[in-house]
């Protein structure tokens, strides 16, 4: 380039002889003849225009010959407005309000155990039994001063009614019937104990407590039921979302270890914020007709929370930032042939999704944005087009 100059330097000294070479430039200023100044200028000019082409043409060939001086080679592609569907990801856990351990109501020997593990129950039905410690006896017993009483009640009630007795007489007999009512239903209810029911339709996912074991009312469980039916997933959101993500938006459910994507729907948004963690809960339904998800078994929600019907997309690698914070990509002007001017702009990003960011201004539709070579690349450079991808 030195020697570029150099040679320009020399050019425009000889030019400025040109004309009438024992006229200087200098002379003709001093003269002050309008007329032969202008003719000069006009000389001078045209030698310029000349030089100018000159070492245009010299410049482009140091590029094409120097390694250093080679003109950039870059890739770009066109923008255009596309559909841009950005999901929340969000990890949480299968699990389902149909997931009991059922502890033993009545104190004593677990003497039967009439299901398996793995077994289909029906709710109400009989899984287990346990020792009474003699209330069938006692309510026997009972049972019959019931009888009694009552027996006994009726016929003072009939006197009482026919005016024979006194009242005294008739209201004993009815509070004695009542009490050994009372205490009979008591005893059944105490009976009713000892046997262990389906709580709901389930299966028997674990037998706790075997045959013979001492159990203790509250205390000792004795069987896992889970119904694999109403299944769901319930997570924690960050507060940010909660105008975004809302009851009916879309889920997809994705759980690695299954191999299984499953598409739902958000069935219930939590009101209350935590404090503590800034989040909301929410719950996805799963449908789990095969029986494969599990109660606990980790599961990831792809939560679509911003749609856009016309966005402009683009490499989230290709952005740059300057020392104003400002981010900014570079396109190509001015294209001739496979040649073009690398000019910056600034951009407004938006969401990402995977490697691709949605830009809010800055760019629009059919813009060439370059690709490979965005980084080392400067604002007004030349730089010659290798190929154009479509965005």
């Amino acid at each position: 380039m030195k020697k570029i100059y150099s040679l320009f330097i020399v050019a425009t000294l000889l030019v400025s002889c040109g004309g009438d070479k024992n006229v200087s430039v200098e002379d003709l200023i001093t003269s002050g003849d309008l007329k032969e100044i202008r003719a000069k200028k006009a000389a001078l000019d045209e030698e310029q225009k000349t030089l100018s082409a000159n070492i245009k043409l010299l410049e482009d060939k140091i590029k094409e010959l120097d390694p250093q001086q080679k003109i950039p080679l870059v890739t770009t592609f066109k923008t255009n407005e596309e559909v841009f569907t950005h999901f929340v990801e969000l990890q949480g856990n299968v699990t389902t309000k149909q997931n009991v351990v059922i502890n033993a109501e009545f104190g004593g020997v677990l003497t039967q155990v009439y299901v398996k593990e793995g077994q289909r129950v029906s709710k109400g039905q009989l899984l287990a039994k346990i020792d009474d410690g003699g209330l069938s006896q006692q309510l026997t017993q009972i049972e019959i001063q019931r009888d009694l009483a009552k027996t006994t009640f009726e016929r003072q009630e009939r006197l009482w009614n026919q005016k024979i007795g006194s009242e005294l007489q008739y209201l004993q007999a009815k509070a004695s019937y009542e009490a050994k009512l009372q205490a009979a239903k008591q005893l059944k209810q105490q009976i009713a104990k000892t046997k262990v029911t389906a709580p709901f339709t389930g299966t028997i996912d674990d037998i706790i407590s075997d045959p013979g074991t001492v159990v203790a009312p509250g205390q000792s469980p004795i069987f896992r039921i889970v119904n694999l039916k109403d299944m769901y997933i319930e997570t924690d959101v960050p507060e940010s979302y909660i105008s975004s993500i809302t009851k009916g938006k879309e889920v997809i459910v994705d759980f690695p270890i299954l191999g299984k994507e499953i598409d739902t729907k958000i069935r219930q948004a939590g009101n209350f914020i935590n404090p503590a963690n800034r989040t909301f809960k929410i719950q996805v339904p799963i449908d789990n007709t095969t029986g494969l998800i599990k109660p606990n078994l980790t599961a990831k929600l792809k939560i679509n929370d911003y749609t856009s019907e016309k966005a402009i997309l683009i490499p989230l690698s290709i952005i740059s930032e300057n020392a104003k914070g400002e981010q900014y990509v570079y396109t190509i002007i001015d294209k001739a042939n496979s040649k073009g001017k690398v000019k910056r702009v600034i951009i407004t990003p938006g969401k990402t999704q995977g490697d691709d960011i949605e830009i809010l201004s800055g760019l629009t539709s059919n813009m060439e944005v370059i690709n490979d070579g965005a980084r080392t690349v400067k604002d007004g450079q030349e730089v010659k087009v290798k190929a154009m991808n479509q965005g």
